[in-house]
């Protein structure tokens, strides 16, 4: 079962055990009947924000709704940090659709990837470097911290942040646009090998010797 399949599944099974409408819900969150159906059919995902509302309103923990069937508990999971919501919407559908054995979640916000990284083992995040008012770079120490397996492929239009995420010994160092080739290229170097992807075993010999990007 897909991430996306999971979480509408859940919110339904919430919804429906509380006896809420789906519009006494819309009307809960502020938000349209229409995107609470988008949201029980799987066409559109939550942000974590939403979520954590969410888990408040139908007085749920946030993980009752993303994380409980069985065939994804053991599934790596992978975030995508970046503040433009058009291209991050983008990348998190490219991801999902090279990789559809992981679980991708989406941020916009440093914050929000460090609420979600605290109780969740992150095996893979993708970072913008320049985010918002925020630092990439910061972010991705702080993800290291929580998890030092984590594995960091920055995202950037640019070169010169190359010595810097050298000397994080991040994973990965992609040159915007993300693109499928790229996602293979990186996903295969990963310093910390996360299982199998596609039918697929991460590759264990060099990747456990690199010691950089």
């Amino acid at each position: 079962m897909t991430v996306n399949k999971t979480l509408s599944k859940n919110i339904r099974h919430l919804r429906t055990e509380k006896n809420i409408s789906q519009q006494q819900l819309a009307d809960l969150m502020f938000v349209s009947r229409a995107t609470i159906a988008n949201w029980e059919n799987g066409n559109r995902v939550p942000d974590i924000t939403t979520l954590l509302q969410l888990s408040r309103v139908l007085d749920a923990d946030i993980y009752d709704l993303i994380g409980s069937s069985e065939n994804n508990v053991n599934s790596p999971i992978m975030i995508v940090v970046e503040d433009e919501p058009v291209i991050l919407k983008g990348f998190v559908n490219i991801l999902r659709d090279t990789l559809p054995d992981i679980q991708v979640f989406g941020f916009q916000s440093a914050a929000e990837a460090e609420i979600f990284a605290r109780d969740r083992r992150v095996s893979v995040a993708f970072v913008d470097i320049e985010l918002c008012g925020e630092s990439g770079v910061e972010l991705a120490k702080s993800l290291t911290n929580l998890n030092a397996r984590t594995n960091i492929i920055f995202l950037t239009g640019h070169t010169e942040y190359y010595a810097e995420a050298l000397d994080l010994h991040c994973s990965g160092y992609i040159l915007k646009p993300l693109t499928p080739e790229k996602i293979q290229k990186e996903i295969t170097h990963l310093r910390f090998p996360v299982g199998k992807v596609s039918g697929n075993r991460f590759p264990v010999s060099g990747a456990l010797d690199r010691d950089s990007c």
